[in-house]
């Protein structure tokens, strides 16, 4: 029993292939919009590429560039297909390929789901992604005389700055590394030495943050140095005031942007997928209503449609049975004597010399 008929009219037909017409073209323009989306996200991830560890955060902006100019090129050709539709006799020549276009239609939609699905599963590795490069980066900041590094420094200033965020995970992470370069240190300083000295890797730490993570809306000018030496400023409780540094760790700040966008991105396929999964059901029923017109010989006449000609559990064993007997084609049977031609077929012997003969009688 088919699944969802539908009775069409000629009219009805007509009318369909003009929709899907004009809605293919619009499908197109919805291609071009997945297209812009991957490569906004694509390049967003590249500004920030070096507080970022390599993975496989591209993924998703590579799924949505190649989905976006497949639906282009799918939907310009599904156009042309509809337009076609509206005579009968162009049908014809679009008859054989309508099947498979439908399937690589199903597919390529199935393709955005999985996209729009990725925008929300993106998370944890783009978090891993952000702790492990921000980790290097801030690590590295002191060296801005070393090729290859000295421009974290500058990357890292800007990041604290423009998203209002401080080190890793908070302002404390500068507390554990060196980020002043040793060619600011008085090395005859015994303050300095002493630093170094009461530090096993030999490193300058202080209890201090540089200066790109100060709030510049607080009243109160910047303490960056000694944040936790109480006597070091005036009327200060490190445990009690709140701190005219940014508190909010960047990780969690860029964490929080690239989770927007793709939250924006992904609401954005998932309409798209709706969209396109209604053309799709569009198309499958013109191609069926027109499929069984050209059957019945009456090209004016009424004609039924459907989703899927059989219900969706014979579908499904129909197809499983093509799968399995695809897979059996190309296997060759290793059991002797199975299916072998050449198997119990008498042989003969063509030098045989016992072989009866009629004698000729003698001519009287």
């Amino acid at each position: 029993m088919a699944v969802l008929k539908v009775k069409f009219t000629k009219t009805k037909r007509d009318k369909l292939a003009q929709i899907l017409w004009i809605l293919n073209w619009v499908s197109v323009v919805s291609g071009i919009i997945l297209f812009s989306l991957g490569l906004f996200l694509k390049i967003e991830i590249k500004k920030r590429s070096e507080v970022m560890a390599k993975g496989d955060i591209n993924s998703v902006p590579n799924m949505l560039i190649s989905v976006g100019v497949i639906a282009c090129i799918i939907n310009f050709l599904g156009g042309k297909i509809c337009y076609d539709c509206s005579d009968a006799n162009k049908f014809s020549r679009w008859k054989l390929v309508m099947l498979p276009y439908i399937v690589c239609t199903f597919c390529f939609t199935f393709s955005i789901l999985v996209g729009a699905l990725m925008c929300y599963t993106m998370r944890n590795e783009l978090e891993e992604s952000l702790y492990l490069g921000l980790r290097d980066a801030i690590k590295f900041y002191k060296d801005t005389d070393i090729p290859g590094r000295c421009f974290l420094k500058k990357t890292v200033d800007l990041l604290q700055i423009g998203f209002r965020c401080c080190g890793n995970n908070g302002f404390r992470d500068w507390f554990e590394i060196q980020w002043v370069s040793p060619r600011y240190l008085n090395m005859a300083s015994k303050e300095v030495l002493d630093r170094l000295k009461s530090n096993v890797d030999g490193k300058f730490l202080v209890d201090g943050v540089p200066f790109s993570c100060c709030n510049p809306s607080s009243p109160r000018p910047c303490i960056q140095y000694q944040l936790t030496n109480n006597s070091a400023h005036y009327n200060y409780d490190f445990l009690t005031e709140e701190l005219n540094i940014w508190m909010k760790g960047c990780r969690q700040a860029l964490l929080d942007y690239y989770t927007d966008i793709m939250r924006s991105i992904g609401v954005a396929a998932l309409l798209i997928w709706l969209f396109e999964l209604s053309v799709l059901i569009g198309v499958r029923y013109l191609q069926t209503a027109m499929k069984n017109v050209l059957l019945l010989g009456d090209l004016e006449g009424e004609s039924d449609g459907w989703l899927l000609e059989n219900s969706f559990v014979e579908t499904a064993k129909y197809n499983i049975s093509i799968i399995k007997n695809l897979g059996k084609a190309n296997q060759i049977s290793t059991v002797s004597g199975m299916n072998d031609p050449n198997i119990n077929v008498q042989n003969t012997d063509c030098d045989k010399t016992n072989i009866t003969t009629k004698s000729i009688p003698a001519a009287r």
